[in-house]
């Protein structure tokens, strides 16, 4: 496939219970809402007891009454746990069509007196915690009529920069790990999508500069949503960033350093 060619699309089904691993994240949450505006009936937010799980779940609950909206205990760093938390999640509150793995940490902007425990713990997170929930996450939905695995990747993986190498290096490993999934997924029957948002005005980015086309939850919940429906592999928000990121792919190392460094 050529540089320019779009990202292949499939036949794709609507979305009715959805597990959120993560459940606190705005980006979700907002994707939460678009779904049930188009017919969700079961909701399940699975994250780290009390906080933004619990007051998201009483939100929902208050907004939608007629949607069954659930909180489960789930912790993306615990690898060890996501195999049986995952099935524990589908035998209490599934079975679901569609998982969305949302969990992660910006962490501290990178030098070189970084913390290394701390550096290791966040790619810990963002990477191996992911990459185990997605595995899990296959698991169970395997055999389900239009199953789906979304996860929410960053255009910082494109090109990860100094500022944010630990997440972006983090991320780029996610994103490559999940575009190759994508073949095996689809042999059991559960098509994987990638999610590649920009700068997201929200709670992990308060006090930070924005990026060029920052964008906010609610619109990269609305182009998770369609991307979803078309059966995309991989969702760019907002949509200019794809051939954005082509350029930045292709940038020499000394001209990105210059331009990533303002």
């Amino acid at each position: 496939m050529s540089a320019t060619s779009p990202v292949p699309t499939t036949p794709t089904h609507p979305i009715r219970s959805l597990l959120i691993l993560g459940g606190g994240s705005e980006i979700a949450l907002a994707f939460a809402e678009r779904c049930v505006a188009a017919g969700l009936d079961r909701l399940v937010l699975a994250g780290r007891a009390g906080g933004t799980v619990d007051d998201a779940a009483a939100s929902m609950l208050a907004s939608h009454p007629d949607v069954r909206v659930e909180v489960a205990g789930f912790d993306g760093a615990a690898t060890a746990t996501h195999s049986g938390a995952l099935h524990t999640l589908d035998e209490q509150h599934g079975p679901f069509d569609t998982i969305l793995i949302a969990f992660g940490a910006l962490g501290q902007p990178f030098d070189l007196a970084h913390d290394p425990h701390a550096a290791a713990e966040l790619v810990h997170l963002n990477f191996a915690g992911a990459v185990s929930s997605a595995l899990a996450s296959i698991e169970v939905l395997r055999g389900q009529p239009g199953a789906r695995l979304m996860i929410i990747s960053s255009i910082a993986a494109v090109r990860p920069r100094v500022g944010n190498l630990i997440y972006g290096s983090a991320k780029a490993g996610l994103d490559a790990f999940a575009t190759e999934l994508r073949a095996p997924a689809r042999e059991v029957g559960v098509e994987v999508s990638i999610v590649r948002p920009g700068f997201v005005h929200g709670r992990m980015t308060e006090g930070l500069d924005a990026a060029p086309f920052a964008t906010t939850p609610a619109a990269v919940a609305e182009d998770m949503f369609a991307g979803a429906m078309a059966g995309r592999a991989v969702i760019h928000s907002p949509n200019a960033l794809a051939p954005v990121g082509r350029v930045l792919r292709s940038l020499p190392g000394p001209v990105w350093r210059r331009i990533s460094a303002g």
